[in-house]
C-alpha cells in the first residue's frame, strides 16, 4: 500500500523514533508498504518518520532502475538500524530527500559504514555500505533520530528551504481542497 509522504516541516520529521521490539507482522506490512510507497515516489530509501510512523525502520534500494546501468531490484529493510563503524574518509555527495522534494545539496559522510540490523525475518544481520548504498544508510538512520539533511546545511539555506517547503504545503492543500 501507497503510504503519504510528510513533508518538512512537519515535528514528527524531527523525533528520535522508538525501537521496534522484533518484527512481526506489523512491521513486515509496514516494510512492505514504505517500498511500495519508495518505489512509487521514486526514491532510493525511506525511513518509518516519513510516512508519520515511529519506529526504527527504514526500506532502501539503492540499484539503478534506469538506462543502460538499470538492474535488477535490491531491496533491503532494515528494523533497528545501527552504525557500528564509520570511516575516516569522507565523502561529498548530493542528497535530495522525499520529504523535501526537489531540492538537493552537498553533504560530506563518511564514505563507508558497518551497520547491524533486523530484516524483515527477523534475523540479526551486519554489513559494510560503501558509496551510494553508505550516503543513502547514513540519510535514513538520521530521519530515526530526528535529523534531516537540511539540518547539515547553513541556516540560511535551511531557512530557505523549509519556507519554501511550508509554500508548496500551502499550494498542496489548495489543490486538495478545490478537488473536493
Amino acid at each position: 500500500m501507497i503510504r503519504p509522504i510528510l513533508i518538512h516541516p512537519d515535528p514528527r520529521l524531527k523525533k528520535v523514533c522508538d525501537p521496534v521490539s522484533g518484527v512481526d507482522d506489523g512491521v513486515r506490512t509496514l516494510m512492505a508498504d514504505m517500498l511500495d510507497t519508495m518505489y512509487e515516489a521514486p526514491g532510493i530509501g525511506l525511513a518509518a518518520p516519513q510516512v508519520g510512523v515511529n519506529a526504527r525502520v527504514i526500506v532502501m534500494d539503492c540499484a539503478p532502475r534506469k538506462g543502460e546501468d538499470a538492474a535488477e531490484p535490491t531491496p533491503l529493510c532494515l528494523a533497528n538500524p545501527e552504525i557500528l563503524w564509520a570511516s575516516e574518509e569522507v565523502a561529498p555527495y548530493e542528497e535530495g530527500c522525499l520529504s523535501i522534494p526537489d531540492y538537493y545539496a552537498e553533504v560530506s559522510r563518511p564514505e563507508a559504514v558497518r551497520v547491524r540490523w533486523l530484516d524483515e525475518t527477523g534475523a540479526t544481520c551486519e554489513a559494510e555500505f560503501v558509496g551510494i548504498e553508505a550516503v543513502c544508510v547514513q540519510h535514513e538512520i538520521d530521519h530515526l533520530n530526528g535529523k534531516l539533511f537540511i539540518d547539515m546545511l547553513g541556516p540560511m539555506r535551511r531557512r530557505m528551504i523549509t519556507e519554501k517547503m511550508k509554500k508548496l504545503k500551502r499550494e498542496r492543500a489548495r489543490r486538495a481542497e478545490a478537488a473536493e
